[in-house]
């Protein structure tokens, strides 16, 4: 039986306990994972900067974070020729269809809704299975938002 390979995630968001949470929630996951974290936008391209030659499998993208914003950081991601094809994933508090219309419009892969444990644990999944099944392509605009609790 083949080994499923480990699964990089990276992680930029300024809440220490919205990283914890991640953390657990991606070790009630079936998937082999590695995850890095950074705290905001500014580390976060510094981070892919200096690791451009082995960018993470996805990105998990917080919108309000200090020094440099998601949007911002989405923006010079999708703008570098090396890695305008990294996944990311917008990860927030809110979720605003103004917003996610305009992040969309940016590049990102799927706005997701910081939400309750078990539904998080639904989205990873979700998000998971396509990624290693190699069928990460962005959705069309009404699919873009992955949540399980409307609201």
């Amino acid at each position: 039986m083949p080994t499923k390979s480990i699964l990089n995630i990276l992680l930029a968001d300024d809440d220490k306990d919205d990283r914890f949470f991640f953390e657990k929630a991606l070790k009630a996951l079936p998937f082999p994972t590695k995850l890095t974290t950074v705290a905001d936008g500014e580390q976060l391209l510094n981070y892919i900067s200096e690791n451009s030659d082995k960018i993470p499998d996805v990105l998990f993208l917080d919108i309000n974070m200090p020094r440099k914003n998601g949007a911002e950081c989405l923006v010079e991601i999708k703008t570098d020729k090396r890695i305008k094809d990294f996944p990311v994933i917008i990860y927030s508090t809110s979720l605003n269809d103004t917003m996610a219309d305009v992040l969309y419009e940016k590049g990102a892969h799927f706005y997701m809704r910081k939400c309750d444990f078990s539904e998080l644990v639904k989205s990873l999944q979700r998000v998971f299975t396509l990624l290693e099944g190699k069928k990460f392509k962005r959705p069309v605009r009404d699919k873009f938002t992955l949540n399980f609790q409307e609201g």
